[in-house]
């Protein structure tokens, strides 16, 4: 009998934890789905689309000089830990005239890393509020057009999020504070490694599902 019992927890346990935590990391990687039909990025010339990328959308504004606190936050806990990934890009809305400010940032954003896919995009008033609305969140953008929020995009146009989020009004966080190291450390880069284990763990399936 002490042998059975030893021989149990030598080898049948260590078995059954490792599936148990194996079970829970599988079901744990999905983000929950905010806002479906973000409009598309449709109002520039440039080849930048939502569609078909994991995106991290954020709302600059016209003061460019103001907001580069927020990009060098975003791009130090964000970017740099992620940007190798396929599929994968930043997509910064601005209003037109703007673009002197953006080629500044962007000299700057280089010194740090290849800021091959930071993406600015530039639209008018209208065009900006339209895409932001489709967002359809609690937040809003000030008077310059900008907010230090930035959102997950998924690859099908879906704003993704947390919906029992203990510090958000009603638990639903629609989008990360760029202002907030803690924020970007602590909640979206989490956020972010769910989702890239989402597309992994759908990757393979559609792979071991493939007729040999």
């Amino acid at each position: 009998m002490k042998k059975t019992l030893v021989l149990v927890t030598l080898f049948v346990l260590p078995i059954v934890i490792y599936l148990f935590f194996a079970s829970g990391i599988t079901n744990f990687g999905k983000l929950a789905t905010l806002t479906e039909n973000v409009s598309e990025i449709d109002f520039t010339a440039k080849d930048v689309s939502l569609a078909g990328k994991i995106t991290v959308l954020g709302f600059l504004g016209k003061d460019v000089e103001s907001k580069k606190g927020n990009a060098f936050n975003l791009n130090q806990k964000i970017y740099k830990r992620f940007n190798e990934f396929n599929d994968f890009q930043f997509v910064m809305v601005m209003p037109k005239g703007t673009e002197q400010g953006v080629e500044e940032l962007k000299k700057e954003l280089e010194q740090l890393a290849d800021v091959g896919k930071w993406n600015f995009v530039y639209g008018d008033e209208d065009e900006i509020n339209a895409l932001f609305g489709s967002l359809k969140t609690n937040l809003s953008l000030d008077g310059n057009l900008s907010t230090p929020f930035v959102f997950i995009i998924d690859k099908d146009r879906v704003l993704r999020g947390r919906d029992d989020d203990e510090d958000e009004d009603e638990g639903v966080k629609y989008g990360f504070d760029t202002s907030s190291v803690a924020d970007l450390n602590n909640k979206m880069e989490d956020d972010i490694k769910i989702i890239l284990a989402e597309y992994r763990m759908a990757l393979k399936k559609n792979n071991a599902d493939r007729p040999k």
